[in-house]
């Protein structure tokens, strides 16, 4: 090895050695833990006040950080809002899709796993119900933030897989399938956000049994049309 070789070696040792001055942690992953803290904090603030109450500041001295480390991850608010909106739907959407791909091929069993495992998820997390069903919509609207709303078409597309999968020989096509998962999708959705709006209030059973009846009431009348359509 050269001498400059050797002088370039000793050079990214120290720079190494740098990076990992502060509890072991290097800048990156120090960064990374802010940043985590920040979204733990805004769940809290935005779950528990609503996105209009909670400020950057407020969002700080729930993580125990600096305003200088919010604006090190996040622009402003909407953006630490929409990176937590991502994440609790997606993990929604999980639950949702875990629960029914473990339901048995049955229909009914399927639409009821699917919703119980919806409804489930909201309550046990009422921060995640109203981050997405109450400040999401609000955002979306005031803001004209398109990320919001096509995040929620995720919504339409998953029901339309579940439709598909519930009835795959179905005689309709893609367009028409389409079109009603969005109809279910929203009749669903605003059954939740009433659902969330009062606290949780109305027995989940209700509930579910009021969202069931769409998605049941599909399945007959697509599976007379199609004992119709086999004679």
């Amino acid at each position: 090895m050269t001498e400059a070789q050797d002088h370039l070696a000793a050079s990214n040792n120290v720079s190494k050695i740098k990076e990992r001055q502060f509890k072991g942690l290097s800048l990156t992953e120090r960064k990374h833990a802010r940043r985590e803290k920040l979204i733990e904090a805004g769940i809290e603030a935005y779950g528990t006040h609503g996105f209009f109450a909670v400020t950057v500041k407020d969002i700080c001295i729930e993580a125990k950080l600096t305003e200088r480390y919010f604006y090190e991850s996040f622009k402003k608010s909407d953006a630490l809002f929409h990176t937590i909106f991502l994440i609790l739907i997606d993990q929604l959407q999980q639950n949702v899709m875990q629960a029914i791909m473990q339901a048995s091929s049955d229909p009914q069993k399927m639409i009821e796993a699917g919703l119980r495992a919806l409804l489930t998820t909201l309550k046990q997390h009422p921060k995640m119900a109203r981050i997405i069903y109450i400040d999401a919509m609000l955002v979306q609207e005031l803001h004209n933030q398109a990320t919001i709303y096509e995040t929620m078409l995720r919504f339409d597309r998953m029901i339309q897989a579940f439709v598909m999968l519930m009835m795959p020989h179905i005689q309709h096509d893609e367009q028409e399938i389409s079109l009603v998962a969005t109809g279910l999708n929203g009749y669903v959705t605003q059954i939740a956000i009433r659902w969330v709006v009062s606290g949780f209030k109305q027995p989940m059973d209700e509930v579910l049994s009021s969202c069931s009846i769409v998605f049941l009431s599909l399945f007959n009348t697509f599976s007379e049309k199609e004992k119709i359509a086999k004679k």
